[in-house]
């Protein structure tokens, strides 16, 4: 078996080679892994996607791949739509006509935040910023691709506040937290932070069993979040306090972290301040499945995820 991995370079790409790495050696039926970034393929050039995909002829596409300058993309907006829906829609068109698995991921930014409660899948998408116009495009684009040809199956994975090896919120805050007495964290926008090696966990978990075999499941889309919800503050304390513990030498404490509204903070592109997501579409299908494994790692608590993220940022002497 094939797979394409593109977005090599990025938190999420990351996350999946690891795990690769880590299954490659245990699995019955071995696969083939071509991770590619910006200098391998170049998502702005349609001619260097569809000759890669040619080239490789993957069973199963990851697209870990995405233009996420939130605030960039209110200047940068042709750049945006190329690479978060022109791109995907190319990569679902080739799963969609030669049968293959395409593996897809999107953002709470397509919704406008304004629901009272937890987002489903098919609540009405309103993004506010053009990052979340682009990711929206994409989302219907790769619909559309397996609509008019549906040999293949594809699974489009919401998820928010992702974080991992590279710049993050929480990377920010710690090293902030090294260099100012006190911080002001906005407190009125609420979402699950998502580890990226969790995430890469769970939606392989859905597109491919442990064999090393690929699954079947229904195609449409999904949210991949852990459970549970915090604001940005709440996530800034929690980081704080877990790197303190794990003996960082900083000078905020907690109490030096002051929360405030998000009209304090003004940035150039609008955020949703609701971006919860409910995930029983996705538990159902490890419920059915029987496999109660994935659903309690799905049903895990954003916390626990982020408490290991911080204490391994401080064993390995990065905060």
């Amino acid at each position: 078996m094939n797979i394409l991995v593109f977005g090599k370079d990025g938190q999420l790409g990351k996350a999946f080679n690891a795990l690769f790495d880590s299954q490659s050696s245990v699995l019955v039926n071995k696969f083939n892994v071509y991770s590619v970034g910006r200098s391998e393929c170049d998502l702005k050039n349609e001619q260097a996607i569809t000759s890669l995909l040619s080239k490789v002829d993957p069973d199963l596409i990851i697209n870990a791949a995405a233009y996420t300058s939130v605030d960039r993309a209110e200047i940068e907006s042709v750049l945006a739509f190329a690479v978060n829906a022109r791109a995907p829609e190319l990569m679902a068109q080739y799963a969609a006509k030669h049968g293959a698995t395409f593996l897809h991921f999107s953002t709470d930014y397509v919704f406008d935040g304004e629901k009272y409660g937890f987002y489903i899948e098919n609540d009405v998408r309103n993004p506010l910023s053009v990052y979340g116009k682009s990711k929206a495009a994409g989302e219907e684009a790769v619909a559309r691709a397996f609509i008019a040809n549906a040999t293949g199956q594809y699974a489009i994975l919401r998820t928010s506040w992702v974080y991992g090896d590279g710049g993050n919120f929480i990377r920010t805050i710690l090293r902030l937290a090294k260099d100012r007495e006190n911080l002001q964290v906005i407190e009125d926008q609420y979402g699950a932070p998502t580890s990226a090696q969790w995430l890469a966990q769970v939606s392989l978990g859905l597109v491919m069993e442990e064999e090393g075999v690929l699954s079947k499941f229904p195609s449409g889309i999904y949210h991949a979040v852990p459970a549970g919800e915090t604001s940005w503050h709440g996530l800034a304390l929690l980081s704080v306090e877990i790197a303190l513990e794990a003996g960082a030498s900083l000078r905020v404490a907690p109490n030096d972290i002051k929360p405030i509204p998000s009209k304090e903070y003004p940035l150039i592109a609008p955020r949703p301040l609701n971006s919860r997501m409910s995930t029983d579409k996705l538990g159902q299908v490890f419920k059915i499945r029987g496999d109660m494994s994935k659903l309690k790692q799905l049903n895990q608590s954003w916390d626990v995820a982020v408490r290991s993220y911080v204490c391994n940022l401080a064993k390995d002497g990065i905060i």
